[in-house]
């Protein structure tokens, strides 16, 4: 019966020990239990019934002593099953009897951490059954075995044994693996029984070796191995060959290998997985592994069609000790040949490589895992990944200068080219833009623009483009009328029935940039950030053409009025018409001098306070910073306080300077279509809406939650400039307190 015991307690059942889940009820005998059999939630071991030379109290004994074999049987079943590797199924086996078994279930869900926590648990049983070997031992060379001796040598694994079984039962009932495996582990450290504190550190520690290679794949050589999707970092390419078909999968493949994978990779190749991360990791440091990873493969897989800017590859850049949390390193590109079998090798040396495995090798060395030396690890290799990646886009790609032609283009820092085009293109904008034809209209202006002002040491410009948005909708026959339409309270063009169906004038502030792009700038320019260049562009262009069409309205009237006067003097019947119209137009000089007042010192604040105060700023950054990272930072902060100050995110400003803008052209083309007396007073109704939102804008302007705020410093120098003679302020303060009537034309006169 000792024996029997000892065989029970080894998993073993036989005629005095039985297992109930193993009998029958038909015929009493016992059949063995299947692999895949689901784990008993109690144990069920006991001591067959018709024993009856057992005492009862010895029956109690026996039977908590063999509890201890069931579940070691149970453990045993699972490490068998986490660690069988028949999955691995020959090369020679057909793809259509692998797809079948998988649509049958037949597969189960494989897990490496379940595997390596299996590795611990094997660990502990071993432990378990040289004890049992042990008490054989010593029950063989006792005269009188006792069931105390038992009891003695496996009292201290009723500790361990248990809370391992139900480890397992909740590892199976809710299919854990993972990330969450490692999450459950750590929760499960954390008791009062040091013994069993030690053995699941043990399993954690096994779970973590995983990790750390899954890691050290990743920010060493920039490969995600996560063959089951058990990693806090996953690809989207997994994501996606979830939920659609394998046709779709291989299109998709397909098409990515043509393109730029690494860009693809960088912006939407991979995301944090948060089911798979263990709550003692946090968001900022998985954010650092991700990028750490992502910059390896960036710089490990250059683009073919790579190329440093001119002269960099001809002079040694060195940059000396960077010195960076604690962490000393030599960055230093010589006179290498860009040749693409060496230049991912230049980008990332193997020396870095090398340092970062090293750190993770400690790690994983280490019996315990301690947050703050992995916090600190994943820092430093996130900066030397930063720095790496800095000296490609910000050296090696010359980021300054294509900031800088931005700057000139989307900015309009080259205000003599654009000065040029708007006046190229000036009798066409008065046209509406033709759905079919509009972008090749302003191809020819553009390109004139260009021969007469940018110079053959412009490098950039070859990279601009033009592109002017598809409408979609019906454009006006014939663009005679367009002129004479009537002007609405908010500036807006109203009074053809069928007004819906055209394209006004404002059709050509869709007018937009396309700037080219090549590796690796796309990293840090990417589309959502030419977005908003290419919204400040537009403001900052109908800005520019709002200030020419009102400079070249006052050129046109001297023009008129010269050539009036002149047939004065000529005529000799001394007609009064000129002198009348001199008259009948010479109150909307004034309104037209306000405009061109409001439109100047706008633009002069935005190009000067705004643009280029931030322009410095953004400059001494990149002179100070060396991580990739603080250098995106810098540049979102950029563009977001240029549209911030310029008021771009402000919809009531906002609305109130289009609407502004709309009626200094509307003014300008009445101007120079002046026909009869009903023009002048739909000019005094232009003057009348203009006079209503500029001293609505400078209310808003000046209102404590603007200029008392930090979002514009300099709004104080353009209200200043504005309200320089307290002229806005006093007509800001009538509009406000009093109702007027509308003005007529002798009392502006």
């Amino acid at each position: 019966m000792l024996h029997e015991l000892l065989l029970a307690l080894l998993g073993y059942t036989g005629d005095l020990i039985i297992d109930v889940r193993e009998q029958q009820e038909q015929s009493g005998a016992q059949i063995p239990l299947s692999p895949d059999a689901p784990i008993s939630q109690e144990p069920t071991f006991k001591l067959a019934p018709d024993v009856s030379f057992v005492q009862p109290s010895e029956r109690d004994v026996i039977e908590r002593i063999i509890t201890l074999g069931f579940y070691y049987r149970e453990l045993d079943r699972f490490a068998a099953k986490s660690r069988n590797l028949s999955w691995i199924r020959s090369p020679n086996e057909s793809l259509l009897l692998r797809t079948s078994q998988l649509l049958k279930g037949k597969a189960s869900k494989q897990s490496v951490y379940r595997r390596a926590i299996a590795n611990g648990i094997v660990e502990v049983l071993s432990v378990y059954r040289s004890a049992v070997l042990h008490i054989e031992q010593k029950l063989l060379s006792d005269s009188l075995p006792i069931v105390a001796t038992l009891t003695q040598g496996l009292n201290k694994f009723f500790v361990l044994l248990p809370p391992l079984f139900e480890l397992i039962l909740e590892i199976e009932r809710d299919n854990i693996y993972g990330g969450k495996l490692l999450n459950l582990l750590h929760k499960r450290c954390h008791c009062g029984v040091p013994e069993l504190q030690t053995c699941i550190q043990r399993l954690l520690w096994h779970g973590h070796q995983v990790m750390y290679n899954q890691l050290a794949s990743w920010v060493v050589y920039g490969i995600l191995h996560d063959p089951y999707k058990e990693f806090y970092i996953s690809s989207q390419d997994d994501k996606d060959s979830e939920q659609e078909s394998a046709p779709h999968v291989l299109e998709k493949l397909t098409r990515l290998s043509v393109a730029d994978t690494s860009l693809n990779d960088w912006h939407l190749g991979f995301h944090i997985s948060l089911d798979m991360l263990p709550e003692y990791i946090t968001m900022h440091v998985v954010e650092s592994i991700l990028f750490a990873g992502k910059a390896v493969r960036v710089l490990r897989n250059p683009s073919p069609g790579f190329q440093c800017k001119d002269g960099s590859s001809h002079q040694q850049i060195q940059r000396g000790f960077q010195r960076t949390q604690g962490y000393t390193m030599t960055i230093s590109f010589q006179n290498n040949s860009l040749d693409n079998t060496l230049i991912g090798e230049d980008l990332l040396p193997q020396a870095e490589a090398d340092k970062i495995e090293s750190m993770l090798q400690d790690l994983k060395e280490s019996s315990e895992f301690h947050k703050r030396s992995f916090e600190n690890a994943i820092d430093t290799i996130k900066a030397v990944a930063a720095s790496h990646l800095w000296q490609l886009v910000v050296v090696r790609a010359d980021l300054n200068g294509h900031l800088k032609a931005l700057k000139d283009y989307f900015l309009l820092e080259k205000g003599d080219f654009f000065q040029s085009f708007l006046e190229e293109s000036r009798q066409l904008m008065r046209l509406p833009p033709r759905q079919s034809t509009a972008e090749a209209d302003l191809m020819v202006p553009f390109q004139l623009a260009a021969l007469k002002t940018i110079g053959e040491e412009d490098r950039y410009f070859s990279r601009v483009s033009l592109r002017m948005p598809s409408f979609g909708i019906a454009l006006k026959p014939s663009p005679v009328d367009l002129p004479k339409v009537k002007v609405n309270k908010d500036g807006d063009s109203v009074g053809h029935p069928d007004a819906s169906l055209e394209v006004s004038l404002d059709g050509w502030d869709g007018i937009s940039l396309e700037y080219s792009i090549d590796w690796p700038l796309q990293l840090f320019v990417t589309p959502e950030v030419l977005s908003k260049y290419q919204r400040i562009f537009q403001y900052l262009l109908r800005l520019k053409r709002t200030q020419m069409e009102l400079e070249k309205s006052w050129a046109f009237a001297m023009h008129q009025d010269h050539i009036d006067f002149a047939k004065l003097r000529n005529d000799s019947r001394k007609s009064s018409v000129p002198q009348h119209r001199r008259q009948r137009l010479r109150p909307m000089w004034h309104v037209r001098e306000h405009m061109a007042f409001l439109i100047r010192n706008l633009q002069f604040y935005i190009q000067v306070d705004v643009i280029e105060s931030q322009w410095n700023v953004l400059q001494s950054h990149i002179q100070n910073s060396q991580d990739f990272t603080e250098l995106v930072g810098f540049h979102q902060e950029y563009l977001a306080a240029l549209i911030s100050q310029s008021f771009l995110d402000i919809g009531s400003v906002s609305r109130i300077l289009d609407g502004i803008m709309k009626l200094c052209l509307q003014f300008c083309w009445k101007i120079e279509n002046d026909e009869s007396n009903r023009t002048t007073s739909e000019l005094g109704h232009i003057a009348e809406e203009f006079n209503k939102k500029s001293n609505s804008l400078y209310t808003i302007l000046r209102s404590s939650r603007l200029a008392g705020s930090q979002r514009a410093p300099f709004l104080r120098q353009f209200l200043l400039r504005l309200n320089f003679n307290s002229f806005f302020e006093a007509t800001a303060r009538g509009v406000l307190n009093v109702v007027n009537p509308r003005p007529s034309v002798s009392v502006l006169q």
